[in-house]
């Protein structure tokens, strides 16, 4: 009789939301989302390994392990581009400051 593992579901689901998580919340919060989906999916993975001929949805182990990695690396790409661009414009201010003085020279440019 096969069984079902038991965080294939709620792994998949997390990883699918860290997907989306990566790009609206600057990376942290697919970078928290990835990771609780990528822990469960490893465990997952390895009660599979033990017993492969007694569970059937292995395949959404893998997808949701691989969704998680993905989101995780881009997570982690957005989170230092966001930490960078505050770095180098020293704060959320800096940013708006520099966004305005390139549309007021492209203003001044088409005119």
């Amino acid at each position: 009789m096969n069984q079902k593992l038991p965080n294939a579901t709620l792994a998949l689901v997390l990883a699918i939301l860290a997907y989306v998580a990566c790009c609206l919340s600057s990376g942290l919060g697919g970078i928290v989302l990835s990771v609780v989906a990528l822990v469960l999916a490893n465990k997952d993975r390895k009660t599979y390994l033990l017993q492969p001929e007694n569970y059937s949805n292995y395949g959404q182990v893998k997808t949701a392990r691989t969704l998680a990695i993905v989101a995780l690396i881009l997570s982690g790409l957005i989170l230092l581009s966001a930490l960078g661009a505050l770095l180098f414009f020293g704060s959320i201010e800096g940013i708006e400051n520099w966004a305005e003085e390139i549309q007021r020279q492209q203003m001044e440019g088409v005119q």
